[in-house]
């Protein structure tokens, strides 16, 4: 679990005066924490929840770094786009666009859906099986266009 190994990483940043991997690793933390209270105790959350959290927080940075480039704020993106690289450290290995394309063909196979209609049900089947490994929009792309 992430949450076990936050404290010694961000201790490792602070020696190595490794201030892009500090800020990732405390936004992590951070995100955990309010993840922890949000649901009114103190236990730990799933695997599956951190992933999540670590998928969003990769969401948030790649979104505010496509915006400081469109506004020439190349500064800004930097600091991004180093957050991402430290949270992506957490996330299990990405699946190329060949294999996701891949397995949703042989969920599509497997559930013996032919339609646009079906998107929905295959999305969630794709996203259960894909959690973490692939960014959600390729999935929803690959979706679409194997079912179209």
């Amino acid at each position: 679990m992430v949450s076990a190994i936050i404290d010694q990483e961000i201790k490792k940043a602070m020696l190595a005066k490794d201030q892009a991997a500090l800020r990732g690793l405390r936004a992590i933390k951070a995100a955990l924490l309010v993840a922890r209270t949000e649901k009114g105790s103190a236990e730990e959350i799933t695997e599956d929840a951190e992933m999540k959290i670590l998928q969003r927080l990769i969401k948030q940075r790649k979104e505010s770094s496509d915006i400081y480039k469109q506004q020439g704020r190349e500064d800004l993106a930097v600091i991004e786009d180093e957050e991402i690289t430290v949270i992506s450290q957490f996330m299990p290995q990405q699946l190329s666009k060949e294999e996701v394309e891949v397995l949703i063909a042989r969920l599509i196979a497997d559930a013996g859906t032919v339609t646009v209609k079906d998107m929905g049900r295959i999305m969630g089947l794709a996203n259960k099986e894909l959690a973490g490994k692939a960014d959600g929009k390729l999935i929803a792309e690959i979706v679409k266009s194997q079912l179209a």
